[in-house]
């Protein structure tokens, strides 16, 4: 975490270069997951609704490890210490609770920085403008999945978190029209740019 925040400060990387989508489980679907629908959705929601619970998703995935991985560390040291602990074996018992104790400690600590990094993104997206442009798809996208498009914006590539607004499925390499913005969501809406037309 260091060397990452080391490189961060220096410029070498962006603080949401490790970031995932607004919904991280969705990231993972790819072309097989098609064929699975709606059961595929289903899969995946409550581990959603957990990264969700957590913040992860509202505030770049570093950030979030960041505020775990303090606590963590200082939770492990005082509890080994004030029991005395020098077996491995204990020590890794000692890690689920810890960890599941951090969760919550991040949880309460990302909170202010949720609304933060909401308007911080709904300002980039208002800047670009990416309404009424076409768009390609990177990620697998349908009514039920997120997934990603890029497109370019005044010089800049942006990438989108979208949806299908039809039951149209749109794969890798589609090319699709920004038609709406999702709000509640926090995804655009696009459609296939052969349909659009």
């Amino acid at each position: 975490m260091l060397l990452y925040w080391l490189t961060v400060i220096i410029g070498l990387l962006d603080f949401k270069t490790l970031d995932l989508s607004t919904h991280p489980a969705d990231a993972h679907l790819g072309n097989s997951d098609l064929h699975h629908g709606h059961h595929a959705h289903l899969g995946v929601d409550w581990l959603n609704n957990a990264l969700a619970f957590f913040n992860l998703g509202r505030v770049p995935l570093m950030v979030f490890v960041g505020f775990v991985s303090l606590p963590l560390w200082v939770g492990s040291i005082l509890l080994n210490h004030y029991t005395h602990n020098s077996s491995f074996a204990l020590g890794l018992l000692f890690l689920v609770p810890l960890l599941l104790a951090s969760l919550f400690v991040a949880k309460v600590l990302t909170t202010p920085f949720v609304r933060l990094f909401a308007t911080l993104e709904q300002d980039a997206a208002a800047g670009a403008k990416p309404l009424g442009k076409v768009c390609t798809v990177l990620l697998p996208t349908s009514a039920d999945q997120l997934g990603q498009a890029t497109l370019r914006a005044e010089g800049a590539a942006l990438v989108l978190n979208v949806r299908a607004a039809s039951n149209a499925e749109l794969r890798k390499g589609d090319t699709a029209l920004v038609i709406d913005y999702d709000a509640q969501r926090r995804c655009y809406l696009i459609e296939p740019f052969d349909a659009a037309c």
